[in-house]
């Protein structure tokens, strides 16, 4: 099981209270800009510092797994494009080693800042493609309220269907 979550709300201290409830070791980081200026304590350098020598170990993997990736070739008309994405062999090495990850047992939640799942690349593009995959992705909203992956793209489906075709795709524009 890989978790996932959204720190848009949270202190660093619920996030790690979770995920120390949760039994997760690692704390992944799939922002493409590791940064908040609304947040600052969950920019890169502020996570590496609380989470170094803890017992849940902070990663970054957002140049792999991030949703606003550098290579122009992820975009159709300025969107982020989730089906080109996935074809790239940065996002390939990505989702696999989660699966290493999951295959050894570790516990892993992957973080972004988008609060609700459905409005972020956790679910539309890391979750999904882990789905595709036979893994069961938990979206956790609160100490309380978690989401299974299913329930989340159903609700997603049903609120982009014909916004972008069948492709799921960023709601922002870069361009």
């Amino acid at each position: 099981m890989i978790y996932s979550i959204g720190h848009g709300g949270k202190t660093v201290g619920e996030v790690e209270a979770i995920m120390a409830a949760l039994g997760v070791s690692y704390l992944v980081d799939v922002r493409s800009s590791p940064y908040s200026k609304y947040q600052p304590d969950f920019s890169k350098k502020e996570l590496l510092l609380k989470f170094s020598g803890a017992p849940i170990k902070y990663v970054f993997m957002g140049e792999l797994l991030g949703g606003r990736p550098k290579d122009p070739g992820c975009y159709t008309g300025g969107h982020v494009d989730y089906e080109k994405i996935k074809e790239k062999d940065f996002y390939q090495r990505g989702i696999d080693r989660l699966e290493v990850a999951v295959s050894k047992g570790i516990k892993i939640c992957l973080i972004c800042s988008e609060a609700h799942p459905g409005q972020c690349h956790r679910s539309k593009l890391i979750g999904a493609s882990l789905q595709e995959r036979g893994h069961n992705v938990i979206h956790v909203l609160s100490d309380k309220i978690h989401l299974d992956q299913r329930s989340v793209m159903s609700e997603v489906l049903g609120r982009q269907k014909g916004l972008f075709g069948d492709s799921l795709m960023s709601r922002k524009s870069y361009g």
